[in-house]
């Protein structure tokens, strides 16, 4: 039996596996746009597990897995009550028996590290307070379209070292990408997941660091990044974070300290006035929208990988569906007739 591939964190694809993901995503991207079905995954379900509400990662996936022929069922936070009505053991074991691929959008990452450990089917971390992979993925995609490569660019994220910030470390790293998180004192990512991403980036070329200097940071850099200053979960602090943030924030002096081709990304949703201002975020540098965009595509593809199949027919060839429908007939009526 092949072994279960989950992706709870960006760090669970080689760096080889996850261009191969942006590569069927992009393909998949394509595909859409000339209004080509991919049934994929037709006869699939898809469990998505919510704690947290959600625009982009219920449409995307939803929609994805409509696109690829499956199916995807929705469970809020008061369908099944996440490791309190039952255990999340329990959850994971019974939601395999019937569906065959999970997908949760938790607070706790051990939450979805524990649904991974006891699911027999693939997992996606849909985002958890310590990562949001599959937001990065998006990202990653994005940048690839506006900048052709990843390798070798220069990524800045202002801001909060959130779950964001930190799967940005990782995916930077595992591809060659630099990535410098600038934040107000008190804010940094986790010490580990630095530590980490730059061990990997040091075999890969990508430089990972962490700064309190925000020009500095951002002087010459090709992607800035920003999220908003407090996630769900943080409002007690919201008033606290905007004086502690106050001119961590995407505008035009900021962009004038990067280079003029600088891409903007923003996960949305956002906050205008706080981390980036509206107007920056409307110039034809903002991809913010491709990202939002790119959920659909770059999740689409991953869910493909991770279920075996590949998103993508081979070049010259038709989709196996579209071969196997024109087919001939097996037995003497599937027989093409001489001409004579």
């Amino acid at each position: 039996m092949a072994k279960i591939r989950n992706y709870v964190s960006v760090k669970d694809l080689s760096a080889e596996e996850t261009l191969e993901v942006l590569r069927s995503a992009a393909a998949l991207k394509r595909e859409v746009k000339q209004g080509r079905a991919h049934h994929r995954l037709a006869g699939r379900t898809l469990a998505m597990i919510f704690q947290k509400p959600s625009l982009r990662t219920r449409v995307s996936f939803e929609v994805g897995m409509t696109q690829l022929g499956g199916h995807a069922i929705y469970l809020g936070p008061e369908d099944i009550k996440l490791g309190k009505r039952e255990t999340t053991e329990d959850i994971a074991l019974t939601i395999s028996r019937m569906c065959d691929i999970i997908m949760a959008r938790v607070f706790g990452h051990d939450i979805v590290v524990e649904l991974a450990k006891h699911a027999t089917v693939p997992v996606i971390n849909a985002l958890s307070d310590r990562e949001h992979p599959c937001q990065i993925l998006a990202d990653l995609q994005a940048i690839q379209e506006r900048k052709g490569r990843l390798k070798g660019l220069k990524c800045v994220f202002v801001g909060d070292g959130n779950n964001v910030a930190q799967s940005l470390l990782y995916g930077g790293a595992l591809l060659g990408m630099s990535v410098t998180v600038a934040c107000p004192p008190g804010y940094e990512p986790l010490p580990e997941v630095v530590a980490e991403a730059a061990a990997m980036g040091r075999r890969t070329g990508a430089q990972i660091d962490v700064s309190n200097d925000l020009l500095d940071a951002c002087r010459d850099a090709d992607v800035l990044y920003t999220d908003v200053w407090a996630s769900m979960g943080q409002e007690a602090e919201s008033a606290t974070r905007k004086h502690d943030f106050e001119g961590f924030q995407i505008n035009e002096s900021l962009m004038a300290v990067a280079k003029r081709d600088a891409i903007i990304l923003h996960c949305l949703p956002a906050h205008y006035g706080e981390e980036i201002d509206y107007a920056t975020s409307r110039t034809p540098n903002s991809a913010i929208f491709d990202q939002a965009e790119n959920r659909l595509h770059a999740q689409k593809a991953l869910m493909v990988f991770l279920m075996g199949a590949r998103a993508a027919a081979k070049p010259g060839r038709a989709p196996a569906e579209r071969r196997l429908r024109h087919a001939p007939r097996s037995g003497p009526r599937g027989r093409r007739r001489r001409r004579r």
